[in-house]
This record gives C-alpha cells, structure tokens and sequence, in this order.
C-alpha cells in the first residue's frame, strides 16, 4: 500500500492519523521542497503545503 498526503501546519494531525489508520504502521514526516514547495496544495483545505506525510513502505521521496 503507498499512501501520500501533504498538508499545511494547521492539518498535519490529521494527516498523520489518517495514514495511520490506513495503515496500521508509523507514518514518515517530511517537508515539502523542491519543485513541489510552491504548486502543492493542502489536501485538506488547500493552502500551501508544508509537509508531506507517508507510510515507511512507500516507494516515494517520503518513504525512502
């Protein structure tokens, strides 16, 4: 399973608790950078996001 989700500081609780409960493991926590700083929107609310958050398995930035 490979979950993703970024998000802004006001929502980063919940997206943590959303991949855990998805997933049933310990979620990885990253800030956003790169070419996705400035066009990623929060999943959430759509303000900036400033993190991203993801199970260990992915195979994305997040889960490496």
């Amino acid at each position: 399973m490979k979950s993703l989700i970024y998000c802004c500081l006001e929502h980063v609780d919940l997206a943590l608790d959303d991949i855990v409960d998805e997933t049933g493991e310990p979620p990885s926590l990253n800030k956003v950078e790169g070419k996705n700083e400035l066009s990623t929107g929060c999943e959430y609310c759509q303000n900036p996001a400033i993190y991203v958050v993801g199970n260990t398995h992915s195979d994305t930035i997040c889960g490496q």
